[in-house]
C-alpha cells in the first residue's frame, strides 16, 4: 500500500470518480487539501466563488443539469456555516452535492481552538447540517478516509439522491499513511428497484377501469431520467400530464397531454385536471402545499374519492400526506417502462379516454383566452407575461433558465414550456433567494455550449450580487435578468392580501419621500466587468436577450417590471390561520 498524506488521498480519490471541479472558499482549515489540488490543477480545477453559500448552490445547479456530483470544499467555522442554506436547498429538492467541511486538529478537539464548535460535543459541526444531509462523516484518521471517501460518495447517489457532508479534522491533509485508493460503485451502478408485477398489473386493470386518469410527476422522474418511457406511456394510453416545476420539460413542452404545474400559481387545465380526474398516477413528486392548494378539498385534488397510486423510491413519501390506493417504492424510470411494456402486451390504447382528452382541451381554450391577450402587450414597466414570452423568443430550445423564489418565479411556474428536461432550475421546497443567482454558474459549467440565463427577483441578486465577480474571474458567460419590481413582491402581495393592505418591510424605498429605490444593477454590472443593459420598455427586450445571448460574455440586464400586475391565482394556499383565497380564475369543485 503507498503512504499518502490525506489531502492527497481526497484529492486523488475525486480525480478517479470523474469529477472536473471543486466549488470552494479557502480558509486555514482547508490549506491542505488546497495545496493537494494545486499539485493536481491539470486535472480538476478549482472554481473560488466570494461566498460558500453561492459555491453550494452552484454545486446544486451542477447536479441538476449534469446529473454528475461536484464537491464544495469550506473551512472550519464560519465558511462552513455559510453552506449550511445551500445544502437545505439542495436536500429539500432531491439534488446531489459532496460538501466537504474542515474542522480543527484532531489534537485539539474539545480545547476550543480557533472556531471549533464544542458545547455538546468535540468538533460537533457536522451536527448543523445533520437536517440537510443523508449523513455526515467525521474520519479522525487517514486510514478511515478510504472507507469514508467510499460511503459517502455511494450513499450521495445511490436511491433518492442528496446532499452528504466529509468533514475532515486539518491534521487529516497533512498526515500520512498505508492507505489504498477505494472506488465508489457508481460505475456498476446503483440497485434501481422496480414495482412487483402483480403491482403493475393491478396499475394496468386501474388504468383500464377508469374514466379520467392522470399522471403526476415531479423531479423524481427527471432524476431518474425517465422522459423516455413517460411520454411512450402517455401517449399510448393518451393520459393527461400534470408537473411540477422541478419536472419541466420531463414531457417537451408544449405537448397536447402536457396540462403544466398545479396549485395556488398552477395552469387552470392542470388544476381541473387534478380536481376532476377519478385515478392519479404520481411518480416521483410528495404533494407539498404549494402543488397541493394547501391540501384543501377541491382546489387542486379531490384525494379521495379520487384514487392515488403514489409511485417514489423513499418510501417515506408514499402517502405522506394524502391516503393512496396503491403505494409503489421503485425507481421512477423503471417503474414508467414496466407499465409501458404492460400496456403494450395489452395492445392497450387511450381511445375511450376521448371524452376526458375533449374535456381538457376545452379547459385550455378558456384558460389560453383568459390570458394570451396579455401575453404581447407593449409598455412601460414591462408586463410580467411580455418578459416571459421573450425570454421564451429568445432562448434556443436547449438553453436553461435558473430562478429564484419572488413573484417572477409564480409567473415563470404558471406560463413557461420547458421543451427539454433539466433545462428550468427552481429552488423548490427551500424556496431558497440566491439559488438561482448563483445556480446559473453551475449550470454554465455543467452545460458550457448551452446559453444559460437567471431569472432573479431584485431582491434575491442583491443578496448575492458578486456571483458577477466570479463570472468575470472564470470566463462564465451567464445572462442574469433582474426583475426589478422594488419589492420582495411576493411577500409584499401576501401581506396586503391578508392584512389589509398594510404594508412593512416588504418595499424598497429611500428619502423622506419614501420614493422607490434600487440601485442601478446596470452600473453595478459594469462596474464588476459585465455588460449591463437597463430595459425599461417591453419592445427593448427581445433584442437585449439575443444581444445578451450571443455576447459569449457575462451579461446583465436591468428589467422595469410592473409591480401592479399580479399572476392569476387558480388554486389556492393558506398559512393557517389566515383564511385562504378564491382562484382569481375558476372555482374549487369537491366531489
Amino acid at each position: 500500500m503507498p503512504r499518502m498524506k490525506g489531502g492527497d488521498l481526497i484529492s486523488d480519490f475525486l480525480i478517479q470518480e470523474g469529477v472536473p471541479y471543486v466549488f470552494g472558499i479557502c480558509g486555514h482549515g482547508n490549506v491542505g487539501l488546497l495545496d493537494a489540488l494545486w499539485e493536481r490543477r491539470d486535472r480538476i480545477k478549482l472554481i473560488s466563488p466570494r461566498h460558500e453559500q453561492t459555491a453550494g448552490h452552484m454545486a446544486d445547479a451542477y447536479f441538476r443539469v449534469a446529473h454528475e456530483p461536484v464537491p464544495t470544499l469550506t473551512s472550519t467555522g464560519p465558511g462552513s456555516c455559510n453552506i449550511v442554506m445551500a445544502t437545505a436547498c439542495a436536500s429539500a429538492d432531491s439534488s446531489a452535492y459532496y460538501a466537504i467541511t474542515a474542522n480543527v486538529p484532531t489534537s485539539q478537539f474539545n480545547r476550543g481552538p480557533f472556531q471549533e464548535s464544542y458545547r455538546n460535543q468535540a468538533a460537533e459541526f457536522p451536527v448543523a447540517l445533520r437536517p440537510y444531509v443523508k449523513r455526515s462523516f467525521q474520519p479522525t484518521r487517514v486510514d478511515m478516509l478510504p472507507l469514508a471517501l467510499r460511503q459517502s460518495w455511494n450513499l450521495m447517489l445511490a436511491g433518492r439522491p442528496g446532499p452528504v457532508n466529509l468533514d475532515v479534522p486539518f491534521n487529516l491533509f497533512q498526515e500520512e499513511d498505508d492507505v489504498t485508493l477505494l472506488a465508489s460503485d457508481r460505475r456498476n451502478g446503483f440497485p434501481r428497484p422496480g414495482a412487483s408485477p402483480d403491482d403493475i398489473r393491478t396499475v394496468m386493470d386501474m388504468i383500464q377501469a377508469a374514466e379520467r386518469p392522470a399522471f403526476f410527476v415531479s423531479h423524481g422522474v427527471t432524476l431518474a431520467e425517465a422522459g423516455p418511457e413517460l411520454q411512450r406511456v402517455a401517449e399510448m394510453l393518451d393520459i393527461p400530464v400534470i408537473t411540477s416545476p422541478n419536472g419541466f420539460g420531463i414531457l417537451p413542452m408544449p405537448h397536447r397531454l402536457a396540462v403544466g404545474f398545479i396549485g395556488r400559481n398552477g395552469a387552470y387545465p392542470a388544476n381541473q385536471v387534478g380536481r376532476h380526474c377519478d385515478l392519479l398516477i404520481t411518480v416521483g413528486a410528495r404533494f407539498d402545499d404549494r402543488s397541493s392548494s394547501s391540501w384543501i378539498p377541491g382546489y387542486s385534488w379531490n384525494i379521495p374519492p379520487t384514487k392515488l397510486v403514489h409511485v417514489d423510491i423513499d418510501p417515506a413519501e408514499i402517502g405522506r400526506n394524502y391516503p393512496v390506493t396503491l403505494g409503489i417504492m421503485a425507481d421512477a424510470k423503471v417503474f414508467l417502462g414496466q407499465l409501458g411494456q404492460e400496456a403494450a402486451s395489452r395492445k392497450a390504447d387511450g381511445a375511450r379516454f376521448s371524452v376526458w382528452q375533449a374535456q381538457i382541451e376545452g379547459w385550455k381554450r378558456e384558460w389560453d383566452d383568459f390570458t394570451r391577450p396579455n401575453f404581447n402587450l407593449s409598455g412601460a414597466p414591462l408586463r410580467p407575461e411580455r418578459v416571459v414570452t421573450e425570454v421564451r423568443r429568445a432562448l434556443p430550445r436547449n438553453g436553461i433558465i435558473s430562478l429564484d423564489s419572488g413573484v417572477h418565479h409564480n409567473w415563470f411556474m404558471q406560463f413557461w414550456e420547458a421543451p427539454e428536461p433539466q433545462c428550468m432550475l427552481n429552488s423548490w421546497g427551500f424556496s431558497a433567494m440566491g439559488f438561482g443567482v448563483s445556480g446559473i454558474l453551475g449550470a454554465k459549467l455543467a452545460a458550457p455550449h448551452r446559453p444559460c440565463i437567471a431569472v432573479i427577483g431584485d431582491g434575491g441578486f442583491t443578496m448575492t450580487p458578486h456571483v458577477l465577480a466570479t463570472a468575470v474571474e472564470y470566463d462564465i458567460p451567464c445572462v442574469w435578468l433582474v426583475w426589478n419590481n422594488y419589492a420582495w413582491a411576493a411577500i409584499r402581495d401576501i401581506q396586503i392580501g391578508m392584512f389589509g393592505g398594510r404594508e412593512i418591510g416588504t418595499g424598497f424605498y429611500a428619502g423622506k419621500e419614501r420614493a422607490p429605490y434600487n440601485p442601478d444593477f446596470a452600473a453595478m454590472a459594469r462596474s464588476y466587468g459585465v455588460e449591463g443593459i437597463a430595459v425599461k420598455h417591453s419592445d427593448q427586450l427581445g433584442d437585449a436577450l439575443r444581444h445578451a445571448i450571443a455576447l459569449g460574455k457575462p451579461c446583465l440586464l436591468d428589467v422595469h417590471v410592473d409591480d401592479k400586475v399580479k399572476p392569476p391565482g387558480t388554486g389556492t394556499w393558506q398559512l393557517p390561520p389566515t383564511p385562504h383565497k378564491e382562484p382569481a380564475f375558476g372555482k374549487p369543485v369537491v366531489r
